[in-house]
């Protein structure tokens, strides 16, 4: 029986194996997504990366004889479960890994430095790796990893509660953020408490950013969460007011809004 305390040459069996599979994905996406900031795959594919690992994973964990999958295998068999997972490591940048019980399993490991290896595992407790409880630090490891800077949602004030930050990176092209489930659960979880801190810390977005949004909006008339205006912090007592447990409709229905904008403005 495992009892997920694997012995460094059981760790180097499945490195070894996710490396392979890693190889396998690679020949799938480096063609399809050649370049992340005109830098060259695999680098910025860390979430692309990762999910089709874990697919693949999926795939191919019930039938392999492989000795490596086999570990991660009877592991799961006997209850651990395999988690996507994203957050931060060592507050330098955000990083999608798997987790597996007391383990950090990173399938993308080269897309910060492609010089690394692909595949690297270490202790949870021991890899830095943290989930992102507040704003302020999603904000600390952005600004130097994505070179950007941050100014308040003030474009989509309705928006605002949800993803409380406009990013503006260094060609003027900007984003809000940050629509992953894991920043909207600090938003929610707070009943948007957080959004409402760093609205209230954050600047305003110098005016020809916020114009450029208005023109780009003026196309979106029957989205109300992209028409309406207002001030984001009201948007934040508004639907944060007599509420007992998250509003999972307004939230999707937020999210839909915010899918059907450009990637950057």
């Amino acid at each position: 029986m495992l009892d997920n305390n694997f012995t460094p040459q059981q760790l180097t069996m499945i490195c070894n194996d996710l490396a392979q599979l890693r190889l396998v994905v690679d020949l799938k996406l480096a063609p399809k997504m050649p370049n992340f900031a005109n830098k060259p795959y695999p680098i910025g594919r860390c979430r692309e990366i990762r999910d089709e690992m874990f697919a693949l994973l999926q795939a191919q964990l019930p039938h392999t004889d492989k000795l490596g999958l086999s570990l991660l295998k009877e592991c799961i068999h006997q209850g651990t479960d395999l988690k996507k997972a994203w957050g931060s490591l060592r507050d330098e940048y955000f990083q999608n890994a798997l987790i597996l019980g007391p383990w950090y399993i990173d399938v993308a490991n080269d897309t910060v430095n492609a010089n690394k290896p692909r595949v690297e595992i270490l202790p949870l407790a021991t890899s830095k790796f943290t989930t992102i409880e507040s704003f302020t630090q999603f904000i600390k490891i952005a600004r130097p990893y994505w070179q950007v800077e941050i100014y308040k949602n003030n474009v989509c004030p309705a928006l605002a509660p949800y993803m409380p930050l406009l990013c503006v990176g260094t060609n003027g092209a900007s984003w809000l953020a940050a629509a992953n489930d894991d920043m909207l659960n600090v938003a929610i979880n707070s009943n948007f408490e957080e959004s409402k801190l760093i609205l209230n810390a954050l600047p305003n977005p110098p005016p020809s950013i916020v114009k450029r949004w208005k023109e780009t909006l003026l196309q979106f008339t029957t989205e109300a969460y992209l028409t309406h205006e207002g001030d984001p912090i009201e948007y934040c007592r508004l639907y944060s007011h007599n509420t007992t447990s998250p509003n999972l409709t307004q939230r999707d229905a937020a999210v839909i809004a915010y899918s059907s904008l450009p990637k950057t403005v």
